[in-house]
């Protein structure tokens, strides 16, 4: 792990998620590129009229200066930070950003979202997992001193979780982490015996050319089993799969992954299939 994004927007979430990425860059040595995203109208900036240039250049100025200040924190020092502005809430920019400077993670901040918000509008961290093919950590509230030395990897074992498996048992060694991966049995349609289960648990393995042990945990929903096993385990973090699903897609299909984002009370990585 060599290079970490980390979104803020100046708030006491974004503050608990800068001081987790310092967490992780002084114990693996890493730079880290703080981002603020500002939410200027897209049809201002090539503009020729005056006064919009003037209120763009004080909008960025005054950015680079709150952005400065928020990074004015003691436990800063002898970190190497990189601040950068960005012009626009979009969140797509993150990921070309992380390819560019080829960033091992992004991590923000996040309340969660609930009710008709979350069915609307989504939380900001949705949207960096929709928009993110590098893993993202959501940090979802104050973390003293994080160490992730053991996280909760949840799957369900069909093919496309492949490179999300992949990824998480890199990541798992990039942190010298354990990582404990569950298969959630619901009573629905999607309802396995043990049996079953273990065989297309091992089948996965056997293409994944993978040792990995597998434990089954039964629950009423497949969000609800994966947050109710972090929990029972003691895990560090959660860590997911998503399909990053988008549109009405999203709207009808939702995704476990987003969901777990949004009510998790532990930190929780996602990675892309």
């Amino acid at each position: 792990m060599k290079k970490i994004i980390v979104l803020t927007d100046f708030s006491e979430q974004s503050e608990y998620a800068l001081k987790a990425a310092v967490d992780l860059a002084k114990k693996h040595d890493v730079e880290l590129f703080v981002v603020h995203m500002l939410e200027l109208n897209q049809a201002i900036l090539p503009s020729t009229d005056g006064i919009y240039i003037e209120q763009t250049v004080f909008m960025v100025k005054l950015a680079e200066k709150n952005l400065n200040e928020f990074l004015k924190k003691p436990y800063l020092d002898g970190v190497k930070v990189t601040p950068v502005i960005k012009h626009y809430k979009v969140y797509s920019e993150l990921d070309a950003m992380a390819k560019e400077h080829d960033a091992d993670l992004i991590v923000m901040g996040s309340n969660g979202a609930s009710g008709f918000e979350e069915l609307v509008i989504g939380s900001n961290a949705e949207k960096v997992v929709r928009n993110a093919t590098v893993p993202v950590l959501v940090i979802k509230g104050k973390v003293e001193n994080l160490n992730i030395e053991r996280f909760v990897f949840a799957c369900d074992f069909n093919d496309d979780n492949l490179p999300a498996f992949q990824k998480a048992s890199e990541f798992a060694k990039l942190l010298k982490a354990s990582m404990e991966v569950v298969y959630i049995n619901t009573p629905n349609d999607d309802f396995l015996s043990n049996r079953d289960a273990y065989q297309k648990i091992n089948k996965f393995l056997s293409k994944a050319n993978s040792a990995q042990q597998v434990e089954i945990y039964n629950d009423y929903s497949v969000e609800q089993g994966i947050i109710n096993y972090g929990n029972t385990i003691l895990a560090d973090a959660i860590a997911i799969p998503t399909h990053g699903r988008k549109g009405i897609s999203h709207f009808f299909n939702g995704s476990v992954g987003e969901d777990v984002v949004n009510h998790a009370r532990i930190p929780v990585i996602t990675f892309k299939i």
